[in-house]
């Protein structure tokens, strides 16, 4: 008898390595020369790994246990066809007995539940040979197709026994070790197609974003906003203050800039007559990487004309309450009308109660001890954080000190905007009426992070131009060769753009949030990952 488990306990020899792909390449060989196609073929009507252990029907599998060699009997037990990868692998001789997975491991179940592994068995007298001759020479990691009836065995385990046998893809290379594993962090990344099957948690949490961006979608479709697409490359960089991603066109002979926000595109939407549009797009920004950052993210963005900053905000305040019922439904299996916590970095998030919502100077002065319109103390105190402060705009200095005092006293578990931001720091965005220092911007936080930005938005041509030319007036030279005056943008605030509000909510921030994710990677597919040498 063999008996293999998903790993093995020790570390691998380069020469056991190549040993043990060999054995692998020869019994792929040995499959290819029973005339099957090691590589598996067209396969339809199979179900899910989770839905057969549903199917399985006790009446019928002690009537067939108590009458199976009773002459006219008729075996009702549910027959299926299953595929999956081999986690286990135990050759008895004349019985070989497997663990199977697929994606049934992503929704559903607490997130300490154990991997919904399926077992077959392959037996020498009920499988057909060709079968059996193939579950002989199957490895840990192979892709397998199955086909027979669901029992449960002595043990009390729910199993498919085979009638057939089929492969789906051979896998010439090895499993992790069990201890060394696919543990190591960056290895993760960097082989995202074995963590995925060997870490449930990681299904777990990257099928939970597709869910909640669909999720996300039926939101903003129900209440009537249209979903479009905007260019991804572009000739001026513009919709945010970031640094762009530089490529070439061959065909114009031109510099182009990879998006680092749709902002300006869909506003011309507005102009142009669509009321309510929305994008969930990829942004690059040639900036740092950290946990909370990634050169290429996801932004929910989008715009609703005849609003403002409080239209955006309630919005924003109900779709999150709804992506974290979808969570707590589908991710921890709890039932509608269950207290609305989540938890995150050791903390538990209410998204049930309403949202905080804090001006920005009533924050300020209740960190710091004095008004942000005090210019003196503040660039005092900014030199004593040892905060960069010369030659900086008095309100960039006002808000460094913000972030560096005033942000860290929020709840992280309270989610909270944060309104009412210096007009100077927010230059797309429409002053307030009764106090045009401060802009009609609110930013939300949860959990520690900044989540979304929310503006009503300058629809004066003319202040926006003036706006444009002091941001480009301030800039040093090198942000000066990548940034520009937006000409279009201007001509279509003459044709007329609505009042709006506008908002742009971080898809992979929300997703670490509520799927308890420490690390921006860890929420996305492919992470950006240095080069290995």
């Amino acid at each position: 008898m063999t008996d293999h488990a998903a790993h093995d306990d020790a570390p691998r020899s380069a020469e056991e390595t190549h040993h043990l792909e060999q054995q692998r390449r020869t019994n792929r060989d040995a499959v290819a020369a029973l005339g099957v196609n090691p590589y598996g073929e067209r396969t339809d009507n199979l179900m899910p790994l989770a839905e057969v252990r549903a199917r399985y029907n006790e009446q019928a599998d002690l009537d067939h246990q108590a009458n199976a060699k009773t002459e006219g009997f008729t075996d009702a037990r549910p027959v299926v066809r299953i595929a999956g990868r081999v986690m286990l692998h135990r050759d008895n001789g004349k019985l070989v007995w497997m663990q199977l997975r697929d994606d049934s491991v992503c929704l559903g179940a607490r997130p300490d539940a154990p991997p919904p592994d399926l077992q077959i068995a392959v037996s020498k007298k009920d499988c057909d040979e060709t079968g059996f001759e193939i579950a002989k020479r199957t490895d840990l990691g192979d892709l397998v197709i199955a086909e027979g009836p669901v029992m449960r065995t002595k043990a009390g385990e729910i199993t498919v026994w085979a009638s057939s046998l089929r492969p789906g893809a051979k896998s010439l290379a090895l499993p992790p070790e069990k201890r060394a594993g696919l543990q190591d962090t960056e290895q993760r990344y960097r082989r995202r197609y074995v963590d995925l099957y060997t870490n449930p948690e990681t299904m777990r949490v990257l099928a939970a974003r597709s869910r909640l961006v669909r999720a996300a979608r039926d939101f903003l479709d129900a209440r009537g906003y249209s979903e479009v697409e905007t260019p991804m490359l572009q000739t001026l960089a513009g919709g945010a203050a970031a640094r762009p991603f530089v490529t070439h066109m061959n065909a114009l002979d031109i510099s182009l800039f990879m998006r680092i926000a749709p902002e300006l595109y869909l506003k011309r939407l507005l102009v142009g007559g669509m009321p309510r549009v929305y994008e969930v797009n990829r942004n690059f920004r040639n900036e740092g990487l950290d946990r909370n950052h990634n050169p290429e993210f996801t932004m929910l963005e989008l715009y609703h004309a005849y609003g403002d900053v409080e239209t955006v905000m309630d919005l924003t305040e109900n779709l999150v309450r709804d992506l974290a019922r979808v969570v707590a439904r589908e991710f921890h299996a709890r039932p509608d009308g269950a207290p609305l916590r989540l938890p995150y970095d050791g903390a538990e998030i209410d998204y049930e109660s309403p949202f905080l919502r804090v001006p920005y100077p009533e924050l300020f002065e209740r960190a710091l001890g004095f008004p942000m319109t005090d210019t003196q103390r503040v660039r005092e105190e900014a030199k004593r954080r040892k905060l960069k402060h010369e030659g900086l705009d008095d309100a960039l200095v006002v808000n460094a000190l913000f972030e560096d005092a005033a942000e860290p006293t929020l709840d992280p578990a309270r989610p909270t905007f944060i309104t009412d931001y210096p007009a100077a720091l927010s230059p797309l965005t429409r002053p307030k009426r009764d106090n045009p220092a401060l802009a009609d911007r609110a930013d939300l936080f949860i959990g520690g992070m900044e989540i979304a930005p929310h503006y009503t938005e300058l629809n004066d041509p003319d202040v926006q131009a003036a706006t444009f030319r002091r941001q480009l007036a301030g800039l040093d030279d090198e942000e000066s060769t990548f940034r520009n005056f937006d000409e279009d943008f201007i001509n279509a605030l003459k044709v007329g753009m609505p009042p709006a509000g506008g908002m742009g909510l971080g898809v992979d921030r929300l997703v670490m949030l509520l799927c308890d994710q420490r690390s921006i990677r860890d929420v996305i597919l492919f992470p950006f990952m240095r080069p290995e040498a």
